[in-house]
């Protein structure tokens, strides 16, 4: 399968390129490895081996890279309950409250 498609990490929501899921490759924002298991949009815990495709071979380990063929990047829908928040935009917020700060 080709990774062509952008997606999401899965650890922290960051919106990752196709060029980010090249073996090897970690998320910017987190640090995790991007061509795993767990950004696969394959991928479903529920599942008897967490895969939806029945011929991939068993991944102990889902949040490590893979050289499996079937991987393709998760869907942005699939976007986890933890969101990627910039740290740069929560200081600029911090910033603009303090200098509109109201007087008691």
């Amino acid at each position: 399968m080709s990774t062509d498609k952008s997606g999401t990490c899965w650890r922290c929501g960051r919106p990752l390129d196709p060029g980010d899921y090249a073996r090897g490759e970690t998320c910017p924002g987190c640090r995790s490895e991007t061509r795993c298991c767990r950004n696969c949009g394959l991928y479903d815990p529920r599942l008897n081996n967490e895969c939806k495709e029945s011929q991939a071979d068993r991944v102990v380990d889902k949040e490590k890279s893979v050289f499996c063929e079937y991987f393709h990047p998760r869907p942005a829908a699939g976007v986890p309950a933890r969101r990627f928040v910039d740290p740069a935009q929560g200081k600029a917020k911090a910033s603009f409250d303090a200098l509109f700060k109201k007087k008691k």
